[in-house]
């Protein structure tokens, strides 16, 4: 635990101007981002007595080290710099909304040539526009079902999409009307747009103008006697009628408005918002966090507006948005939300009539939904709690290991050796951590010395970056710059007889790949310490983690490995295993670490052995690069279509010229035909990449 006032400011050294600033724990690591209008006095109420601090502000300054900060011109630039920095930081002791489920949306894919209806989940896509969320998916697929009557936009997926167009015959719903058929040129590109962009209007509540126009239209062809049509336009009248109802109106003025309420306890808050357009519900997403700083309502309402709108721009931005609590102070809010729509918004708290009214069924919402919550994670939060303390226990730790790595070896038949590390805190997957390496040089299945390989390597530059930046404690900002650990590393250390070669790569759960370290003021994540390494295997393979960690001086971190055949434990130097029994929580928590990093050097090991199947003949054609690489085997789907191939054939692939694609011809028929891969214990032949063992 340390003393602020270590690293307490010199008196007149901090700023009496708007700005933000960061607290760093002794690893570097951000901890807390916070603005404010003056930051002499903000800061100045984190130095005080200790006693006189509320306790979750005053864990927070005796778990930092330092503080540093920003200087801006204005209070709103203040605002958008802290957004930036808590998504990019992602600090332990801010408010961090996490959605309480994951909530559908309806997206039309106008970034495509041909704009495709769905349902989707996740982060939102450039290009894409959005409506919702919703809470069903079946909502969604109801409504879109009404509207394709009227709107026959695509909704086919890309390979049924490319199919319809190679066999010339549309998919059923083009048959049927729901589907305008643009694979097979019955509609044109300018003309299905035009369809997706009506759909977009009438989705985005702009309703009344195309009720008018299909009401005229059937005017029109019962006064030609075209009753037929008129017939049609009458159902899809009522189609778009029946979509419309499935909305309930809730405001009478065809307001759009979103609508935020928050209901809190001590420990927890939860947030919920009621998207309103031209008057009806139109969507509704909830989010709740833990209170692990000092918040009051109107700064959970602030968090919640940086969340819901730090991504959105235009109409994304509602005219008016309706609060239990209005943020302190309010005028830098409302500016950066009318800098993000382009004009003015009228954030306020209502005090009667129905936009009141509406308010408190969002208020009921989010006060079901905190207490939904604290049943769900009661269980949850017990068991994670109970299963550290009893590894802790059986490993004789003096506290619960926050923070687990675990390592494993994976390789087929000694070829394509790798390695993955998983990261759990809390007991939880922290997949933005997560490693895997490449290992070359190992000749057959030594896991022994590939498992000391990469546990010394992860190790070193935990070394050499805590050296390399002083511990991160002063919070310099002049030191050599960091290299970013998710891309390629130059040649690392070799065991004895090893070839050993690149090989930190983030992987593909890895998020947000920005370049670390101190020229950035973010530490690399290789910085921060474990409290406990795993290793997937027995003895052999937990002495070879200690003796890496040995060779390095570091003697902080305990060691165990979990053996598969008995799921014992063992630990260095000891000649007997920890049993755990069959139903201990703390041993379920160790399979799940251990599972999760044989799951992940696995995908890593069969992604390898996958490419070099697909496209190992063309790797020795001189002049061909990656990307023409790529291009050909897309071009005809496979290297067996490919070496069936003429010289013409392959000079239609863009970018090949006719020296090219006899360079690819020649070597393909040189090359051999690879023979399939057989299991060696059932004589079973293997297909693809599938076949690989785990080491």
């Amino acid at each position: 635990m340390a003393d602020p006032s270590s690293y307490r400011p010199r008196p007149g050294e901090i700023p009496d101007s708007p700005g933000v600033y960061r607290f760093r724990d002794e690893h570097g690591r951000v901890i807390y981002v916070g603005k404010a209008k003056s930051l002499r006095q903000r800061l100045a109420n984190y130095f005080q007595d200790l006693a006189g601090l509320h306790p979750r502000t005053r864990t927070m300054v005796t778990t930092a080290a330092s503080v540093e900060w920003t200087v801006v011109s204005t209070e709103v630039e203040a605002l958008q710099l802290e957004y930036s920095w808590i998504k990019e930081y992602d600090p332990r002791f801010n408010v961090k909304y996490r959605d309480d489920k994951s909530y559908p949306s309806l997206a039309v894919t106008l970034n495509e040539e041909f704009p495709r209806v769905q349902v989707m989940r996740g982060p939102k896509k450039k290009g894409v526009r959005y409506f919702g969320p919703y809470a069903h998916a079946w909502a969604i697929r109801e409504t879109v079902d009404l509207l394709l009557r009227v709107f026959p936009v695509r909704t086919c997926s890309a390979g049924v999409f490319k199919r319809s167009a190679q066999i010339g015959r549309p998919c059923l719903l083009g048959y049927i009307g729901k589907c305008a058929a643009p694979c097979v040129g019955r509609i044109s590109a300018e003309d299905h747009r035009l369809l997706a962009e009506e759909f977009c209007e009438f989705m985005a509540g702009r309703t009344g103008t195309h009720l008018r126009r299909l009401e005229r239209e059937m005017r029109e062809a019962a006064e030609e006697t075209e009753y037929e049509r008129a017939a049609r336009l009458r159902d899809d009248i009522e189609a778009l009628r029946r979509a419309m109802e499935k909305s309930a109106v809730v405001l009478a003025d065809a307001t759009d408005a979103d609508l935020i309420a928050v209901a809190e306890d001590e420990l927890e808050a939860a947030v919920q918002i009621f998207h309103v357009r031209g008057g009806r519900v139109r969507g509704q997403r909830g989010w709740v966090t833990d209170k692990v700083e000092e918040v009051t309502a109107a700064g959970l309402v602030e968090h919640a507006l940086q969340q819901l709108y730090g991504e959105e721009r235009g109409d994304a931005v509602p005219r008016e948005v309706l609060v239990p609590a209005l943020p302190e102070p309010v005028e830098p809010v409302a500016q950066w939300l009318a800098d993000r729509r382009g004009s003015t918004v009228d954030l306020r708290v209502p005090r009667r009539g129905d936009k009141r009214a509406l308010l408190e069924t969002v208020q009921r919402n989010a006060q079901q939904a905190l207490v939904l919550h604290k049943t769900k994670r009661a269980s949850d939060l017990t068991t994670r709690s109970r299963a550290l303390e009893e590894i802790a226990g059986a490993l004789g730790l003096d506290s619960a290991p926050l923070r687990i790595e675990c390592f494993d070896v994976s390789h087929l038949q000694g070829e394509d050796v790798v390695a993955s590390m998983v990261v759990f805190e809390d007991g939880l997957a922290r997949k933005s951590e997560y490693r895997r390496f490449q290992i070359r040089g190992f000749a057959g299945q030594d896991d022994v010395r590939a498992m000391h390989e990469v546990v010394f390597r992860r190790f070193r530059r935990y070394l050499q970056e805590r050296q390399r930046t002083g511990e991160w404690g002063t919070g310099a900002s002049e030191a050599p710059g960091g290299r970013d650990e998710a891309g390629p590393a130059p040649a690392e250390r070799a065991a004895p007889g090893a070839d050993v070669t690149g090989a930190e790569v983030s992987g593909p759960e890895v998020t947000g790949q920005q370049e670390t370290g101190p020229g950035t003021g973010r530490p690399p994540r290789f910085a921060y310490p474990p409290q406990l390494v795993v290793v997937d295997g027995g003895q052999p393979q937990v002495a070879a983690a200690r003796r890496a960690l040995d060779e390095l001086g570091i003697d902080d971190v305990a060691v165990c490995g979990l053996a598969k055949r008995l799921e014992e434990v063992w630990l260095p130097g000891e000649s007997d295993p920890v049993v755990l029994p069959r139903t201990s929580e703390g041993l379920y928590l160790l399979q799940r670490v251990r599972d999760e990093a044989h799951r992940f050097a696995i995908r890593y090991q069969r992604g390898k052995r996958s490419r070099a199947l697909r496209a190992g003949p063309l790797d020795a054609v001189p002049g061909l690069g990656e990307s023409r690489r790529q291009a050909l085997i897309k071009h005809f789907g496979s290297v067996k279509r490919l070496r069936a191939a003429t010289v013409e054939q392959i000079r239609e692939v863009p970018g090949v010229g006719q020296k090219t694609a006899e360079a690819v011809a020649a070597a393909l028929a040189q090359a051999p035909s690879p023979a399939p891969a057989v299991n060696t214990a059932t004589g079973e032949i293997l297909e693809g990449a599938e076949h690989a063992e785990n080491g």
